[in-house]
């Protein structure tokens, strides 16, 4: 069995895991890089779902890398614009000629004898098992399952005639041309999916439990476009990135100041747009804004299919599925010919790999994170994981410039191995989510890693403080605890133990 060795891998070749390899390839361009990847693409969600009108649900001069502007005006990018985007970058930085594709990761477990990580890997194609080992190993996998979607189990189900279709597995020669369609769902997947496919189809019903907050953005940034006529893109791009950054976070932080105040504005937005007859109800949501993330719709396009009657809104609660459609608990039916579930997605950490530490099996939910990059108590790991009320990238990114000073630091002091450690009883029981209620969350807390009380160990979903805490802290503080360089594990005695 042939073993591979780098300096640094990476699962995942996604937003997050393309970025930090640009980031760490280009500090550090004498070092063995791989990025282990499952698909035969790259591009992560943005290669997996196909679904209409699949777009980001934040700005693009946020949501791209800072190290790689984007200059498109285009305020949400449709999903195949930021998969090229994400090639792009990756040919750019020379990191295309890293991945290694079809690679479903089973198990990582850290050696302290050798002060190095043995990565397990199945070649799905072939079943063949490939081993790879590494200095430094960082997960890029995001927090989802690539493999099945959520879907509530609908009583009667299969007694419906029609056809079932979940977001994250859209058949490519779905035809809903002249079809009754239902989207079942409140969240930003519905939200896109119900103006995408209303031209098309006779009518699209957007069916919901209860409401979500959604605020129309502009499609296009007319700042940018004007600002491009004098100045360079470059000025151009960052003034609109610091722009659009401060707004976000005035925004989240007006929500968790002034619900009350906040709420009033963001429905009053929605009435504008709909204007003074329609019912308020199915945009009114029980919990304060920012308890789940809101919603963005680029120039309003959902509350225009709805005003022009091509889409209409029920919020009801499902009785059973029918022959024809969905009987709902109001005694309404819904008829249709394809009924969408956009009912979410289900959290899974590391890509669903077996993590350990010399053989002894690691369960995240007993873990705090450090700087909400490091993992307590484990060895040279770093997971990459966005910010939930903000752009996921500006995140990441950070997280990417801090494990180029991590690797810089160790280098530089002859440190082979950092390990995070809880020396002043910090932890709690509140997981690293927690502050949000959305369903997917609530449904796989469990999965996810706890946060401290203080300092490091505490997630701060805070932009400017995590830029000061990854970007200018010092890297040797009293919770990050280095050794020196280990004996290497040699190819003979990794064969034999994977035997």
């Amino acid at each position: 069995m042939n073993v591979q060795h780098f300096d640094v891998l990476i699962i995942g070749a996604g937003l997050s895991g393309i970025g930090t390899a640009c980031q760490i390839a280009g500090e550090f361009p004498n070092k063995s890089i791989a990025v282990l990847e499952r698909r035969e693409r790259l591009g992560g969600t943005w290669d997996l779902f196909k679904y209409p009108g699949i777009r980001s649900d934040s700005d693009m001069f946020t949501f791209g890398y800072k190290f790689r502007p984007w200059h498109d005006l285009k305020v949400l990018a449709p999903g195949a614009t930021i998969r090229q985007y994400i090639e792009d970058t990756a040919t750019e930085y020379g990191v295309d000629n890293k991945i290694h594709y079809g690679l479903k990761i089973v198990a990582a477990d850290w050696s302290s004898e050798h002060a190095q990580w043995t990565v397990t890997a199945e070649h799905e194609a072939t079943g063949e098992t490939r081993l790879y080992t590494a200095g430094f190993l960082i997960s890029a996998t995001g927090y989802y399952n690539y493999d099945q979607g959520f879907r509530p189990s609908f009583p009667g189900i299969d007694r419906f005639q029609g056809q079932t279709v979940h977001p994250q597995h859209w058949p490519e020669d779905l035809d809903y041309t002249g079809k009754k369609v239902v989207v079942i769902g409140s969240g930003a997947t519905a939200v896109t999916l119900v103006p995408s496919m209303a031209p098309t189809a006779a009518h699209v019903t957007m069916l919901q439990r209860s409401p979500s907050y959604i605020f129309a953005v502009p499609a296009l940034d007319k700042i940018s476009a004007v600002l491009g006529r004098f100045l360079p893109a470059k000025w151009v791009f960052q003034c609109a990135r610091q722009r659009n950054i401060s707004i976000q976070r005035a925004l989240y932080v007006a929500c968790k100041r002034w619900p009350k105040m906040m709420r009033r504005f963001l429905l009053s937005q929605v009435r504008n747009h709909l204007g003074p007859d329609f019912d308020m109800t199915h945009f009114t949501p029980k919990y304060m804004p920012w308890d789940e993330r809101l919603c963005a719709v680029p120039d309003g396009d959902l509350f225009k299919v709805l005003k022009s009657g091509e889409a209409s809104i029920v919020t009801d609660h499902i009785d059973t599925f029918t022959e024809k459609g969905i009987l709902l608990k109001s005694g309404q039916e819904l008829e249709a010919d394809i009924i969408v579930t956009a009912t979410g997605l289900q959290i899974q950490t590391l890509g669903g790999l077996q993590l350990s530490v010399d053989g002894e099996a690691i369960e995240l939910r007993d873990r705090m994170t450090y700087k909400a990059v490091m993992l307590e108590d484990v060895p040279n790991l770093a997971w990459i994981f966005g910010y939930t009320n903000a752009p996921w990238t500006l995140k990441s990114d950070l997280a990417g410039e801090y494990i180029c000073r991590l690797l810089e630091h160790m280098d530089a002091n002859g440190h082979a191995v950092a390990t995070p450690r809880d020396l002043e009883d910090s932890a709690l029981d509140d997981g690293i989510f927690d502050a949000l209620q959305s369903g997917y969350v609530q449904r796989g807390k469990e999965k996810l890693p706890r946060q401290g009380a203080r300092g490091p160990w505490k997630v701060l979903m805070n932009y400017k403080r995590d830029s000061r805490m990854l970007r200018e802290d010092t890297i040797d503080d009293s919770h990050l605890h280095f050794e020196a360089a280990a004996m290497p594990l040699e190819a003979g005695t990794l064969l034999e133990a994977a035997v």
